[in-house]
């Protein structure tokens, strides 16, 4: 069983008894804290995808000790100008332990049924929509694309139309 979990703005993929390095938390070392921000949920068999988030879903995890990363050296320069300058900083981390995952239900399945009632059309609709999508559609064409079409119907002249005058006459 795995999960995908949003903690302090970056994604982990975590499991069960797993040891992670995360950004600073304030928590206390030893203490629990439980993320709730789970986007995805696996538990062998099916999956649960979140939209955003899996509802109910959680993953606890223990606290167990705040440090520091490896030190990271900023070196910038400038050539030819005698310009050269070195920093570095050591970033804070938390060392954690992922204890449990809960599952929940994914909230997705509800949405879906009630927008594919209200995309049928009825008939009457369906007809009037039609112009505006060819024109739409003619629109978002390329003139070379327009050309062809014009050439297939027969047009003649259309080595100096111009997008506009093109839509006109194909429509």
């Amino acid at each position: 069983m795995y999960a995908i979990v949003e903690i302090s703005g970056r994604q982990f993929k975590v499991e069960k008894k797993q040891k992670l390095f995360v950004n600073r938390l304030d928590t206390q070392e030893g203490k629990k804290v439980s993320f709730e921000k789970v986007l995805m949920v696996n538990d062998g068999t099916k999956s649960s995808v979140g939209t955003p988030n899996v509802s109910g879903a959680q993953v606890d995890a223990k606290v167990l000790k705040h440090l520091k990363s490896d030190k990271v050296i900023v070196f910038k320069k400038k050539r030819r100008k005698g310009y050269k300058v070195r920093n570095g900083h050591r970033q804070a981390i938390t060392e954690i332990e992922i204890s449990d995952i809960l599952t929940g239900v994914s909230k997705k399945a509800a949405p879906l049924k009630k927008e594919a009632k209200k995309a049928a059309p009825s008939k009457k609709e369906a007809k009037k929509a039609a112009p505006k999508k060819d024109k739409q559609d003619l629109s978002k064409l390329s003139v070379a694309a327009l050309k062809e079409m014009a050439k297939s119907k027969g047009v003649t002249g259309i080595s100096s139309m111009k997008k506009a005058d093109l839509i006109k006459a194909l429509s």
